[in-house]
């Protein structure tokens, strides 16, 4: 086991042995010439070239360890960290090499775990169905993936063109998609000459301290087909469903009239002619509903003064509030929006709530106006709060899954917004947001 020596007791030991041989030659010359000055001249003469000899001896491998330090801090300067150093030193020097190897071994070890993510995100980059371009800010792409190449280029690469220009060469649809500079849908015709719907996505960040612009282009044509075929089925089974709760009872009680008229019987005639009836108007009403969800025509805006409009909806639903009105009236189609807040007060009579309990209040924020049906029923679960809003979703067993949707259709054809929250203290709120002056 070698003992560890700083370099400071190194050099204490270098003197001490320097200091030790200067007197024992000095008193050798004196007792060759008695003469103390001649004494002082050869032991000088002596000791002078043997402590530079010793010093060099000492330090040339002092300075030969430290500069390839030196060397190896800049390997790791210019990303280098291949290099390590052997010393064999018992002293400080040799912590320090034992210290700048286990700094290269982590290095490299970052450096070869940073380039197995790097290659596993270019593998995926390149496999995804979005085209990805990340330009400068000088508007040179520094980045694409294999979709991009195929969209911009035929599969040649980006890398150093000029963006622009390679935009310039696409069709006007998705040059004016990527000038808007915002995320946009957008069509293109595909090779087969369908059109192709596609999402952009464009969002600057900095990298590195420079501006970048990174553009993501997605293909929807696949899934809005696969909704719209979804959708279409969600439909046909719903309609259907009802078609079939009303045309079978209207059969039968048809073969039981016809039995009848046979031998006739007034009061059993008016009742099947009623129970037909009531299974035709049901069904008017429901396809009625359909109709008017499909064709809801574009709001009429006007002001609309806020106290009539509150007492013209107590004529059909009872309801508590508002405690206040706005001073302003507000700015919205009446008529569409009586009819979202006739659904939503019926919704709320229906959730089980006390009637005294289900509330309506209205709230101008000077740039949004908020109506909000307020009730103490049992609320909605996380799942129905979710859906409740898609068209043909009901957990009503004779609902159309419509009501709800067509009062976000009126909301947002105002420029608006609806939101359903289940309250802390019990009940549902229903929040409808509307423009609250034109603009």
């Amino acid at each position: 086991m070698r003992i560890r020596v700083s370099i400071e007791g190194q050099l204490a030991l270098l003197a001490t042995c320097l200091v030790g041989v200067s007197l024992a030659l000095a008193l050798a010359f004196h007792r060759l010439t008695g003469d103390w000055a001649t004494t002082f001249v050869l032991a000088l003469a002596v000791a002078v070239p043997l402590a530079i000899w010793l010093a060099r001896r000492w330090a040339g491998p002092v300075g030969r360890l430290l500069r390839a330090l030196n060397d190896g801090f800049t390997s790791f300067r210019d990303g280098d960290f291949s290099v390590s150093l052997a010393s064999a030193r018992r002293d400080e020097l040799g912590e320090l090499v034992s210290s700048y190897n286990a700094v290269g071994d982590v290095l490299r070890r970052e450096r070869q775990d940073l380039f197995q993510r790097e290659l596993l995100l270019d593998t995926v980059i390149q496999s995804t169905p979005l085209a990805l371009v990340l330009t400068s800010g000088a508007g040179h792409v520094i980045y694409s993936n294999t979709v991009a190449r195929q969209m911009f280029r035929d599969g040649a690469r980006l890398e150093g063109h000029v963006f622009e220009a390679l935009v310039s060469e696409t069709p006007a649809s998705l040059q004016d998609a990527i000038r808007a500079g915002h995320d946009t849908l957008f069509s293109l015709e595909g090779a087969d000459g369908e059109q192709e719907v596609l999402h952009l996505s464009q969002r600057r960040f900095v990298l590195n301290g420079r501006d970048h612009r990174l553009y993501l282009f997605k293909r929807l044509t696949r899934e809005l087909t696969r909704q719209e075929v979804a959708t279409w089925k969600k439909v046909i089974r719903v309609i259907s469903h009802e078609l079939n709760n009303s045309l079978a009872p209207i059969s039968s009680l048809a073969h039981s009239g016809r039995r009848i008229a046979q031998d006739p019987d007034p009061v059993r005639l008016d009742s099947i002619f009623a129970t037909i009836e009531e299974r035709a108007a049901h069904l008017k009403a429901f396809l009625e509903g359909y109709a008017q969800f499909a064709k809801l025509p574009a709001p009429r805006l006007q002001a609309v003064p806020w106290a009539p409009f509150i007492a013209s909806l107590r004529q059909t639903l009872t309801f508590s509030g508002p405690a206040s009105l706005p001073e302003h009236s507000g700015w919205f189609d009446p008529a569409q929006v009586q009819q979202v807040l006739i659904n939503l007060l019926k919704n709320a009579h229906e959730s089980g709530s006390p009637p005294a309990d289900v509330e309506l209040s209205v709230a101008d924020d000077g740039r949004m106006v908020r109506l909000q049906v307020l009730d103490r029923g049992a609320g909605m679960s996380e799942t129905v709060l979710n859906n409740a809003l898609l068209p043909f979703y009901s957990t009503k067993r004779s609902g159309t899954g419509l009501g709800l949707s067509l009062c976000r259709e009126i909301a947002e054809a105002h420029g608006g917004r609806i939101s359903l929250a289940n309250r802390p203290d019990g009940g549902l709120a229903v929040s409808v947001w509307l423009p609250a002056r034109p603009g």
